[in-house]
Parts: structure tokens; C-alpha cells; sequence
């Protein structure tokens, strides 16, 4: 590293205490913004807007002339030269134990602050949808399977054990969640997200947010706004979607984590009906600012200024898509510095840009960093300690969980759990594979896809290794069958063979995520239709046809259409990327020492080309009809998921049976474990608006709350719902609560629902705000045997 002269305190008209009033913490933190922002020069004040990406090699595919996507090797000594607001990536790039990122870390902030006139340190961000993206870090199941658990408070753990992790070694954002809802599987990056449903969504991000931030890290959310609805589930493809469909479906998480306290927000890459996030003035500034009332950071998704020119085609070159970007109210350029550089300073020198365009940015980047503790006199980055032990043994056992609670059970014929003894052939591509169960942003996915010498990092046991060891008494056969995406089926014969030599097959296929077309699930990983990758399915009709009983487990990022297997395969299971600790996990589960309890954030669908489809469609979409030949209908719905026991529901109660547009009900269902062993339920309760003034979805789910009761133990679950829950965009587009009846039907999938009450709504009332109530707090009761 180049060694620097520290520039001198400045002179000027600051107060003594070093001249340097802004690193007082005794005084508010917008006093000392506005002195340190005073004492700024124009490309001091660009500087904290833009961002130096160190130890990446310079190359990769073209995303504009002279740039690539990997992008540029980092050189402190020019980039942070007038001061620099981030450094990217410190931990997720290269592969190095723990302990020296952290030294190298440190060393970084240190040239950062003696080469700078005023000495003001860099934030830093990582990656950490699955965990900190960093080598020898946990890695926890990803986001779908997350939401998978429908037990928000198990995530709100996870968002404190990554955030505790990463403020140990010095990271100060995490770009991390991703709130976009599921509009089409086939999309690569289903397995970013927390499913289909808005309030679902809603719940896991807030849980991962607030637990992130109270660890002192800052959470991202991702991608502002639109990013999944992408058409042909193409990633960067255009988004054609109505204001209705975005604002009642896909806006109401990241306007829910807002009012949460979420201190940034990530723009989206895809243009929304030609509107391209990254320049859109109406959802930078007057949406999420002025409607909404943000106040923390908007961030560039990486090189999504630049994408202005090369794939937006809105500005003529970077300077100009600098402009754009800053007056719509983006104010800090990821990874590096293309946009927001020299040609910025310029440009408001020479009065192409107002300055206080470039001052409010500035604003809030100041905010944050005197927030976190960066300007208080005498910081220094801390030294790093003697070890850094980024997969702690509580952490792993975090994993286990969230992997235990997110797998889900299908069907089961009563093969399972699996027998003790006897022999099972243990067949498939994601068998004995182990980065089949890591997702595409977790380091060895992530970073390593192509250096499997390396290793990954953490222990990891496959799901074969898992099984022989929770089953030492069965005689276990292996076949691979297959690879996951290659079209070669010479390996099939031999999984017939092992299948008809066995008692019992456990049959595991799936993904091997990756980015860019490296895996078959991931950013840039889409798919034409939801089969199997390669030639999986043959693998499976061959198995199956063997008469050899056999458990069908799915491990993906994705749904895939897998549902004309269900009436031959003995059980099903549905696994989504569980992590290092997946393999026990599912072992465990398949043995019986655990019990399911995971349930489906997606529908499973039936046909591989009946895209794009989810749950929540208006009556238009619902089911076939004469006027069609294709039917829609899922071989698995939103909500299903089965146990080793059994459970039942008793009648939906309501305190009252109207209520005015601006109030609130209780609505209370009993649920009862009727089985012969302990189990967990999740109570799902949802609403249909029978006739508005706009076709509504024919289903939308309202609240839901995870329950474990003993065998014969029965609990009363009450639901206090605000009539904001009831609310949608009118035909004026305006938010509108509406007069009129509300079905309410309660159940264990969406389409499992056996208990029903209907309310009305006294009165209307139309909003343009933010809504008051977007949380349905659950009390449970437990009942007498």
C-alpha cells in the first residue's frame, strides 16, 4: 500500500478543539452535519457520494465501454484521495481467513483518513442475504427458505447474529434484504426473495431489518421497485406492470420497512414502464421521500448509473447519467465511482448542476456516518483481535434451525419417517453435492463457483453423509444418476439399479445455484419454463418406475413443476437452499427426530409452462374455465406444508361484525393437535373483497401465526386486524378503504381453509399517506385438554 502524508487540520473559521467542531458528540447530530458539510470543498462533497472497490480483477463481461462487471482494481491513493463515502466489499471478494480482511480493513480506513484533508473515515458494505458474504462465515438457508418458516421472530435471530458478526469485523451496511415479492418463478432470483405474498414479505424483512440494526449495522432493502415482476422473468428486462398492481403488490414491503426505520434503500435495475429507477425522480424523491417520509440513504444498485447509458439509454454518457441519477434523488454511487466522479465536481462548478442537489446527498451520507460513531474525535478503526470467528458455534445452530423449520413436507404416504434398519439407496445430483444447498449469494456460490479447489470455507455435510450418520443401522447405496444441469443420462441406469436392489429410494434433485448463467438458480440464472434442469425428470420417471417406494425431495431456489410426481412418489419434500447446516437438518426431519414444519412461501405448480402465476391473481387468473384450455390450477398451494401429526381447526369468531373504515376487530380460531406427537402449525388467516370497484384478488392473506402444541393440547389464536389491512387502489388511483363486505376464512394453506366470518366496513376512507397499521399483532391462548 502507498504510504501518505496526512493533510493538515483545516484552518478556516472553525472553532478551536482542533478546528474540528463536527467530531463532538455532545452536540446534535444535524449541527454537526451542517458544520462538516460547510467545511467542505465540491469534490470533497462528491467524494462522500462515491464508493472504491479494492482487489478485483479487471475483467468480465462488457457493461459499458472501458468498464466490466467485475469493476476496477482499487487504488486508494486516487479514488479516496479527496476522501471516499464507501468501501465495497472488503470481505466479499477475495478468499482470505477472517482475521486478515479485518487487518486489511483497517489498514484501508487508515489511508482513508491520513490522505484526506479532513480525515472523515469510509462506511464499508458487504453482501448478506445468506449470511455475511465472506470466506469462513456462516452460511444460513437463503431468503426463501427463511420465509419458508413463517416464524418472523427465528429471522429477527438470524438479522442479529449476521449483523453481530459483521459489526465485529468493521462492516457498517449490509445489502441485505431483498423485499421484492414473487411474480414469476421463473425468475433467477426467487431465491433472493421472501415469496409471493406482500404481507409475508412484509413480516420477514422487518423482522431481518430490525434485528440487523440493532446490532449497529445498517440494512439495505432490495431492489426499489418492480425488480420481480421483470417480463418473461428475465433479469434486466423491462417491467410492465399498472400503478395498481405495483403500488397494492409489490410497494407495500419496502413502504412497510420504511415506516419500520430502515436507514437504506437499493434501487431497481429493471425500467418500470420505461422509467428507470436509478433516474426516476417520482420513486427516488416523491414516492419513497415525500410520500413515504425516508430519511436515510438511497444507493445505487452496482453500476445501475452507468446501466443509464448502456441499458437504459436515458443519458447520453456518464456525466449526464451522474446528473440524472443525483437530481433524482440517488445519493450514493455502488461499487465505485463512474457517475458520481470528477465530471460531477464539474458539473456544479460550471452550473450544470445546482449544489444543493449535491448538498442534500451529501446530507444524508454525513448523517449516517456521524450516526454510527465515524467523525467522533480520536476514531480510529479498531485493532483487530488476536481471531475472528465468523461461524460460531450458536450461529450454526441457528442454521440448523431455520434449516429444520423451512423444509417442507409435501406429502407422505406414511413412508416416512424413514425405517431404522433395511436398505436405502440415496440417489440424485444434489445428493452428495453440498453448494446444492447454499445459495447463489453465499461465498462459495457466490465468489468461488468456479474454484472448487477451495473449498467452502465451513463445514458442510451432504445430505447423503448426514443420513448414513443419523441412520447407522440402515445399509445405505449411493447412485448420482445424473448431473443438475448437463444433458447426460448415462448415469440413470445405474440409479435404476441401485433403486430395484433396495428397500426404500430417497430421490434428490434440484439447483446448483450460481450468478450469470454459471448455476441453474441465482442473479441471471432465468429459465424458460419451470422443469427440472437437465435431465432430472427422466432421472425421476426412471426411479420411480421401479415400483421401488421412494421419497421425492426437491433442493432449489425456485419452484418447479413437479407436481405430476405426486401421486407416484411415496413422499415429497420441498427443500428450499438450506445452508451448511441443511444436510443434518433434513436427516434429522427424514428420521423422525425432528418434525416438519415448514410451509410454502410459493405455490408448487403443475404445469412447467403456466408462468406467469401466483396465488394472489384476480378472479380473471383463477383456475380453468370453458373459455380456456389451460388450467392453473398448483399441485401445491401458498400456505401447504404437512407434519407427523395432525391438527384441526374449530370455528372463526369476530368481537364485532362491522367495523368503521378507520378501526379495527379481533378475530379468534381454536387450533388443536390432534396427532400423537408434538407439532407445530402455522394458522393462516385470509380475506376476499367479493365486489369493490376494481377486480381484487380472489384470496390475499391477511395475518398468520406459528403455533407448537403437545398431542390433545388446543390453543385459542386471536388476531387484532386494523382496516388498513383491507385497503387497495381505487379506480381513481387513490388508497382507499371500502364500504362494503369482507370474507375472512382461516386455515393451513390458502386454499385449506375450513372456518369462515364475514365483517363489513362502515363507510370509506381514502388515503394518500402512509397507512397507520401494517402489522397484525397474534396472541395465543392456551386452551384446556
Amino acid at each position: 500500500m502507498t504510504t501518505t502524508t496526512p493533510h493538515p487540520a483545516p484552518t478556516g473559521n472553525s472553532p478551536d478543539a482542533g478546528g474540528r467542531p463536527w467530531t463532538d458528540p455532545a452536540l446534535p447530530v444535524a449541527q454537526r452535519v451542517e458544520l462538516l458539510l460547510a467545511e467542505l470543498t465540491v469534490a470533497e462533497k462528491v467524494a462522500q457520494l462515491g464508493s472504491a472497490w479494492e482487489d478485483v480483477e479487471p475483467s468480465g463481461p462488457e457493461v459499458a465501454p472501458g468498464t466490466s462487471l467485475l469493476g476496477r482494481v482499487g487504488d486508494l491513493e486516487q479514488t479516496a484521495r479527496h476522501g471516499i463515502g464507501q468501501l465495497t466489499r472488503p470481505y466479499g471478494t477475495v478468499v482470505r481467513q477472517p482475521i486478515e480482511h479485518a487487518r486489511a480493513l483497517a489498514a484501508r480506513q487508515r489511508q482513508v483518513i491520513s490522505q484526506s484533508r479532513l480525515g472523515i473515515p469510509a462506511m464499508t458494505h458487504d453482501e448478506c442475504l445468506t449470511g455475511f458474504t465472506a470466506f469462513a462465515a456462516t452460511i444460513y438457508p437463503t431468503s426463501l427458505a427463511m420465509a419458508a418458516t413463517f416464524d418472523p421472530a427465528l429471522i429477527g435471530r438470524v438479522g442479529h447474529a449476521i449483523g453481530a458478526d459483521m459489526a465485529e469485523a468493521g462492516v457498517h451496511q449490509g445489502l441485505a434484504p431483498v423485499v421484492d415479492v414473487i411474480r414469476d418463478y421463473r425468475w433467477g432470483r426467487c431465491e433472493e426473495t421472501y415469496g409471493e405474498d406482500p404481507y409475508l414479505v412484509g413480516e420477514m424483512g422487518e423482522a431481518y431489518v430490525l434485528g440487523l440494526q440493532a446490532e449497529g449495522v445498517l440494512a439495505t432493502l432490495k431492489h426499489f421497485a418492480g425488480y420481480s415482476a421483470s417480463m418473461g422473468g428475465r433479469n434486466h428486462a423491462p417491467v410492465s406492470i399498472g400503478r395498481r398492481e405495483l403500488h397494492d403488490v409489490i410497494l407495500p414491503p419496502f413502504e412497510r420497512l420504511v415506516a419500520a426505520g430502515v436507514a437504506s434503500v437499493m434501487n431497481s435495475y429493471a425500467d418500470l414502464d420505461g422509467d428507470a429507477p436509478a433516474a426516476s425522480h417520482w420513486l427516488l424523491t416523491t414516492l419513497l421521500r415525500d410520500t413515504w417520509g425516508f430519511e436515510g440513504t438511497v444507493v445505487s444498485d452496482y453500476w445501475s448509473i452507468p446501466f443509464l447509458v448502456s441499458a437504459h439509454r436515458v443519458a447520453a454518457d456518464l456525466p449526464a447519467a451522474g446528473r440524472a441519477a443525483l437530481r433524482a434523488g440517488l445519493d450514493v454511487e455502488l461499487p465505485d465511482q463512474r457517475g458520481f466522479d470528477n465530471a460531477l465536481a464539474e458539473a456544479v462548478e460550471h452550473g450544470d448542476i445546482d449544489e444543493a442537489d449535491l448538498d442534500r446527498a451529501v446530507r444524508r451520507v454525513l448523517r449516517q456516518k456521524i450516526q454510527l460513531g465515524l467523525c467522533d474525535e480520536g476514531w480510529a478503526p479498531p485493532s483487530p483481535p488476536a481471531a475472528l470467528d465468523l461461524d460460531k458455534p450458536a450461529s450454526r445452530d441457528l442454521a440448523y434451525q431455520v434449516a429444520r423449520d423451512s423444509a417442507v413436507l409435501l406429502s407422505n404416504d406414511g413412508t416416512l419417517p424413514l425405517p431404522q434398519q433395511g436398505r436405502i439407496a440415496v440417489i440424485g445430483p444434489c445428493a452428495d453435492d453440498v453448494r446444492t444447498m447454499l445459495g447463489c449469494y453465499s461465498f462459495p456460490n457466490h465468489v468461488l463457483s468456479d474454484r472448487p479447489e477451495l473449498g467452502t470455507g465451513v463445514p458442510i455435510v451432504s445430505i447423503r453423509q448426514a443420513l448414513a450418520d443419523e441412520l447407522p443401522d440402515a445399509q445405505w447405496a449411493y447412485a448420482q444418476g445424473c448431473d443438475v444441469r448437463k444433458p447426460d443420462a448415462a448415469g440413470i441406469t445405474a440409479a435404476v439399479t441401485e433403486a430395484r436392489g433396495s428397500d426404500l429410494a430417497v430421490l434428490v434433485v434440484g439447483d446448483r445455484p450460481g450468478m450469470f448463467g454459471i448455476g441453474t438458480s441465482g442473479e441471471g440464472c432465468d429459465v424458460e419454463d419451470l422443469r427440472l434442469p437437465g435431465v432430472q425428470e427422466e432421472l425421476i420417471e426412471a426411479v420411480l418406475a421401479t415400483g421401488t417406494p421412494t421419497v421425492l425431495m426437491i433442493v432449489s431456489g425456485r419452484p418447479y413443476a413437479v407436481g405430476r410426481f405426486r401421486h407416484q412418489a411415496a413422499a415429497m419434500i420441498q427443500v428450499f437452499l438450506p445452508g451448511e447446516e441443511g444436510g443434518r437438518a433434513v436427516a434429522a426431519l427424514l428420521s423422525g427426530r425432528e418434525n416438519f414444519s415448514g410451509r410454502l412461501p410459493v405455490q408448487i405448480p403443475t404445469s412447467p409452462a403456466g408462468q406467469p402465476y401466483t396465488y394472489l391473481h384476480a378472479p380473471l387468473g383463477d383456475r380453468q374455465s370453458a373459455l380456456s384450455n389451460l388450467d392453473p390450477t398448483p399441485a401445491f398451494p401458498f400456505g401447504h406444508g404437512l407434519s407427523y401429526t395432525t391438527f384441526t381447526l374449530g370455528d372463526l369468531t369476530l368481537d364485532r361484525t362491522d367495523v368503521p373504515a378507520d378501526g379495527q376487530l379481533t378475530a379468534t380460531v381454536e387450533v388443536r393437535n390432534t396427532g400423537s406427537r408434538r407439532g407445530s402449525q402455522i394458522v393462516q388467516l385470509y380475506f376476499t373483497d367479493p365486489v369493490a370497484q376494481v377486480a381484487r384478488p380472489v384470496q390475499a392473506l391477511l395475518a398468520f401465526a406459528k403455533v407448537e402444541l403437545d398431542p390433545g393440547q388446543a390453543a385459542a389464536m386471536s388476531f387484532d386486524i386494523h382496516t388498513d389491512r383491507f385497503a387497495f387502489t381505487g379506480a381513481n388511483g387513490v388508497r382507499i378503504v371500502e364500504a362494503g363486505e369482507i370474507n375472512l376464512s382461516a386455515g393451513f394453506s390458502s386454499t385449506d381453509t375450513t372456518a369462515y366470518a364475514t365483517v363489513t366496513i362502515t363507510g370509506s376512507r381514502e388515503t394518500t399517506g402512509r397507512l397507520s397499521q401494517y402489522h397484525v399483532p397474534v396472541q395465543a391462548r392456551a386452551l384446556p385438554n
